[in-house]
């Protein structure tokens, strides 16, 4: 049920992302968003600890704010798999992936606070 928790919240990250964001754009409906946040979700379990290890330097010497760059870099990566896999996700750029990238973050934070996930055992 968590995992599920987890998709949905992602998916209306995504959402927002799209909707707030000029160049991010999502050309479909419910179940495009949800192949879409898969997608992220995967990028970000395969790819992004890879990434995190090359860039431990970085990551320390600028004291986290070089994350932000690796988040947007698995954004691009995301939209890039999701036209390869035929899902009208778009992001024209570093630059939309990086606000974008926060506004996912922001969103997905706070309803991770909000929702209830179960586990309050």
């Amino acid at each position: 049920m968590r995992l599920l928790l987890r998709w949905l919240i992602s998916a209306a990250a995504v959402a927002a992302a799209a909707y707030f964001v000029p160049g991010i754009r999502l050309e479909g409906g419910i179940t495009d968003l949800l192949v879409v946040a898969l997608v992220l979700g995967l990028v970000n379990a395969l790819v992004r600890p890879l990434l995190k290890m090359l860039a431990c330097g970085l990551i320390v010497l600028t004291l986290g704010v070089f994350l932000l760059v690796i988040n947007a870099v698995m954004l691009l990566v995301a939209a890039w798999l999701s036209r390869e896999l035929g899902i009208g996700f778009f992001v024209d750029g570093f630059g939309p992936a990086f606000v974008g990238s926060i506004v996912i973050s922001l969103v997905s934070f706070l309803l991770s606070v909000i929702l209830p996930d179960g586990d309050d055992d």
